[in-house]
């Protein structure tokens, strides 16, 4: 399943200049395994695992998942 949740990041963000990582969207959240609700968030989509960055109260935060224990990925946005 990694390539189909590979595609569902992707489809969530937008590469971030001159790096390796992705930006989300604007207006997108995205949600791993039905826990935390990302909305600001950089991502970076390596080959083991995945890592959500989030800044919060001034500190940097990395949430590492591994690819195969992803099992859902959640992703809002508003309707058009």
């Amino acid at each position: 399943m990694k390539d189909t949740w590979e595609k569902v990041f992707e489809y969530a963000s937008s590469p971030l200049h001159g790096t390796m990582s992705r930006k989300l969207r604007e207006g997108v959240s995205i949600q791993v395994n039905e826990g935390k609700t990302y909305s600001k968030a950089i991502l970076f989509l390596g080959e083991q695992f995945v890592r959500i960055t989030e800044e919060e109260d001034g500190q940097k935060i990395n949430t590492y998942y591994d690819w195969e224990k992803v099992e859902s990925v959640r992703t809002y946005s508003k309707g058009e």
